[in-house]
């Protein structure tokens, strides 16, 4: 038996449908097929958070790929997942490294200590859920806290395409036309274009914008002399980490987030398939946590389980796990091509701002989903008064001093939601 034990299926049994479960596999040349659509699902978001961060995408991408293969190995290629670049980084980020949204962070090696401290952390959450179960951490974050601190992620990072990425009328215009191609990518479409509807609204934006500014000169001509000069295969660009206290005390809680991410993430898939990966919890945290100490020991973004996979999945069907080691073979290619990260440094600024405010909507709707989901009662104080403080600290930036220390929206509403539960709970037993 061993670790991986996929039965080759029979071609009727395959034919009839039904749910794929993780520790079975189809025929390679699908699951090969399906491995690159997990490659495409991710492709989007994890390239669009090293660039927020002024990270290198090359490195993020290869990092995804060798932090889906860590995972899967600790994981006993039961879990089926996709690492990829985690957004709940960006805000605490760019925050420790002052990053002024545009080009390579010149800081970026006191985030990287930061990412690695939260990795540290994160490990160590798993070897405790390892030992006594998942039950202590749905005891400190039910769905209102996990809910609002979600949500936050995304309105802390509202300022960011708001205020950094348009420098003209041209630019601000082109983040609308951005935004509304990317809505009628996700309306109007159907099947694989519509799960890309990020990346589709992207390519179809950034053509609108060469159109009016290279041919009618209405804004800063794209630039694509650095894809055509790149080289086709070379190295990325790594870079090592700096340990600077303030850094790691700023980013390793985002390690809670991550938590309560891949909480729902396993809860989502056994949902979805009738299996319960509950005994995987703790091991699933350990490949995550260690993955991401990885991915900062060499200049990628901290990693986290993706929803736009967890997404194709329940479109398709198919859990297995198999596909994610093809998509993460793939993934560790595409970091190697310098003309990619070429490619993608060359999209406009004013469609990257564009697509932000997608995404970072879509965080903040996720934590909405999540209240929806569990139905969580507003009619209990408790519940609207933790959501309610958790939003305006995490969206105005809410900062609190401890000597020298600063801790910022993101940490305080994360925090502040967890202790003020906690508090407000204590005569509801």
């Amino acid at each position: 038996m061993g670790m991986f034990d996929w039965t080759e299926r029979s071609s009727d049994t395959l034919a009839s449908g039904g749910v794929i479960a993780p520790d079975e596999r189809l025929p390679w040349g699908q699951t090969a097929a399906l491995g690159v659509q997990h490659v495409i699902a991710m492709f989007g978001a994890t390239v669009l958070a090293p660039i927020l961060m002024g990270f290198d995408p090359n490195v993020a991408i290869l990092m995804s790929g060798i932090g889906t293969l860590i995972f899967f190995f600790i994981t006993g290629g039961k879990v089926p997942s996709y690492l990829g670049s985690s957004f709940a980084f960006i805000g605490v980020v760019i925050a420790a490294t002052a990053y002024a949204g545009k080009g390579p962070n010149a800081n970026i090696g006191v985030a990287l200590g930061g990412i690695i401290a939260c990795g540290v952390l994160y490990t160590l959450i798993g070897v405790i859920v390892q030992a006594v179960g998942t039950g202590w951490i749905e005891r400190f974050m039910p769905p209102v806290v996990t809910g609002a601190v979600v949500a936050v992620i995304g309105l802390n990072l509202a300022s960011v395409p708001v205020k950094n990425m348009a420098s003209s009328n041209f630019d601000s215009w082109m983040q609308a036309v951005t935004f509304v191609c990317v809505g009628l990518v996700a309306v109007m479409t159907r099947g694989m274009v519509q799960r890309l509807l990020i990346l589709v609204g992207l390519i179809i934006a950034s053509i609108i914008y060469a159109i009016l500014a290279n041919g009618l000169g209405m804004g800063k001509p794209m630039d694509l002399s650095g894809v055509m000069s790149a080289a086709w295969v070379g190295m990325p660009n790594f870079s090592a980490p700096v340990f600077s206290a303030n850094a790691m005390l700023l980013i390793a809680p985002v390690a809670i987030i991550l938590v309560a991410e891949n909480l729902g993430h396993i809860k989502a898939v056994t949902a979805m398939t009738g299996k319960n990966l509950d005994q995987y919890m703790g091991r699933a945290f350990i490949g995550d946590g260690v993955a991401t100490m990885v991915s900062g020991a060499s200049g990628g973004t901290g990693v986290t389980t993706y929803a736009e996979n967890i997404g194709v999945m329940g479109a398709t069907k198919v859990y297995s796990t198999a596909m994610f080691v093809v998509a993460a073979v793939l993934a560790v290619v595409l970091g190697f091509s310098p003309k990619f990260g070429a490619l993608i440094q060359a999209i406009p600024l004013p469609v990257m701002g564009g697509v932000s405010i997608v995404v970072f909507g879509l965080i903040a709707a996720a934590g909405a989903k999540i209240w929806v989901d569990n139905r969580v009662d507003f009619s209990q104080n408790k519940n609207l008064i933790v959501a309610a403080v958790t939003m305006i600290l995490g969206t105005g930036d809410f900062t609190l001093k401890f000597g020298s220390f600063a801790l910022g929206g993101i940490g305080t509403a994360t925090f502040g939601a967890i202790l003020l539960y906690a508090l407000l709970n204590r005569d509801n037993k």
